[in-house]
């Protein structure tokens, strides 16, 4: 196994913006597949709310566990799961390279997980193990477009590739799950892109206000104070180009991520 530090960490901006996350904006390409009845494994589930959406979609019958390797955002998804009244979803503390022994499940789904671990196909390989389907979907940071393109936007761009690497991920997983499956010996592996695109007001003030939380005070901050990446100073620019680009009616912003599933199945 190989441990790498986790780059965005669970300071309460981060926690807050990834609960905003559902099966319709991060894993659309999945959401055909889910049927009533499947069993359903959710690795990196952070505060859980894909992981309850996954739930409702799979109905009543279904069953859905979630895993994260924080025992605090644990405690938040079963928080969100209770409030949500949504009671066929599990969540525990689990590995993400051993995320379920001696169980098995329809669909293993991860997003923005392998991004973050230093063997991706050792994990894709042992999510192979206990899913009939694996599901992925992560970002390419190399590939994020932004307008206006500031200085120090051009920079956080360049510091989130940058820190994963010093953190011993990889910021461009999402162009690389393919390659990483067919190492993992899958003998089929559907893939294309999905995309997130902030240009509303709502959408600027929603991404460039988390930004502007978390290039001060998250584990971006800490990571690129630890690693040399950048000083307060520079952060401090960043957090500041964030909140005018969210301010600019002109703002525009979209990330590119790429997605698989990938099966033992042969391809029809």
């Amino acid at each position: 196994m190989s441990q790498v530090s986790y780059s965005h960490g669970h300071h309460a901006s981060v926690v807050g913006a990834h609960a905003a996350r559902t099966v319709a904006n991060s894993a659309a390409y999945l959401a055909p597949l889910l049927r009533p009845g499947m069993r359903v494994l959710d690795v990196g589930c952070g505060p859980g709310s894909i992981t309850i959406d996954l739930a409702r979609r799979v109905g009543s019958t279904g069953h859905v566990v979630g895993i994260d390797q924080s025992a605090e955002v644990v405690e938040t998804a079963r928080a969100a799961a209770a409030e949500a009244g949504v009671a066929n979803v599990e969540l525990r503390v689990g590995d993400a390279y051993d995320p379920a022994p001696g169980e098995r499940f329809d669909v293993v789904h991860a997003h923005q997980v392998l991004q973050h671990l230093g063997d991706p196909v050792g994990a894709l390989t042992a999510w192979r193990a206990v899913g009939e389907l694996v599901a992925a979907r992560e970002v390419v940071y190399s590939a994020t477009t932004i307008h206006p393109l500031a200085p120090e936007l051009a920079r956080w761009r360049e510091l989130m590739g940058a820190l994963q690497t010093a953190n011993g991920g990889d910021g461009d997983a999402g162009a690389k799950l393919k390659s990483w499956a067919r190492a993992a010996g899958f003998a089929s592996i559907e893939t294309d892109v999905e995309t997130w695109c902030f240009e509303s007001a709502e959408g600027r003030a929603f991404w460039g206000g988390q930004w502007q939380e978390r290039a001060l005070h998250s584990a971006f901050a800490d990571g690129t104070e630890r690693h040399g990446l950048a000083d307060a100073h520079e952060r401090q620019a960043i957090s500041a180009a964030w909140a005018a680009w969210a301010a600019d009616e002109d703002g525009w912003m979209a990330m590119l991520h790429g997605w698989i599933l990938a099966t033992d199945r042969p391809a029809e």
